[in-house]
């Protein structure tokens, strides 16, 4: 079965209890690795020994923000309070990792947006997190990491539409659906 045929079987049963009771043991062991942060911990390790976890958080973020990059959309992205999103950005801003510019659309708007040396760090930390997974993917055969990593993308897509959808008022989750 090629990966294409994987991603495009469309069928009416429902999952065997046995393969999501499997699923779900395995995503209890990855929620460990995740909640230990391994990947972005040895990242830092390897970079940036002085910077936390949640530094790493707030450069990540940003890549995902559309439109302005601020304090406030970093906060509610992350979904922290506002007052520890605004010590983040400052520490980072301290560093020389950030700085803060003036909004071309209300020049009273302050925007966040990652120096030289921000997009340097960050490349340099994707790239220890990318040797990382290559090292733990590396006798894997051609066929089956091409299927996962769509299968995988598939996978945590679904979850974020499910979320985002749970987290909708009620009133527009009934407009949704029709």
């Amino acid at each position: 079965m090629t990966t294409k045929s994987l991603l495009n079987q469309e069928t009416a049963a429902a999952p065997s209890q046995e393969d999501v009771a499997r699923i779900s043991e395995t995503l209890g062991r990855m929620r460990l690795l995740i909640g230990r942060r391994i990947i972005g911990r040895t990242a830092i390790a390897n970079i940036a020994p002085g910077l936390e976890i949640s530094h790493l958080d707030v450069l990540d973020v940003m890549r995902r923000i559309e439109g302005e990059v601020t304090v406030g959309a970093i906060a509610e992205a992350m979904r922290i309070d506002p007052s520890r999103g605004s010590r983040l950005v400052a520490d980072l801003v301290a560093r020389g990792i950030l700085r803060r510019d003036a909004s071309q659309t209300d020049g009273r708007r302050s925007l966040v947006v990652r120096t030289e040396f921000g997009d340097n760090l960050l490349a340099e930390i994707r790239a220890v997190k990318r040797a990382l997974l290559a090292r733990v993917l590396e006798d894997w055969p051609e066929d089956e990491l091409s299927a996962f990593s769509l299968l995988f993308d598939k996978f945590v897509s679904r979850f974020e539409a499910l979320y985002v959808t749970a987290e909708k008022p009620p009133e527009l989750q009934l407009s949704d659906a029709s």
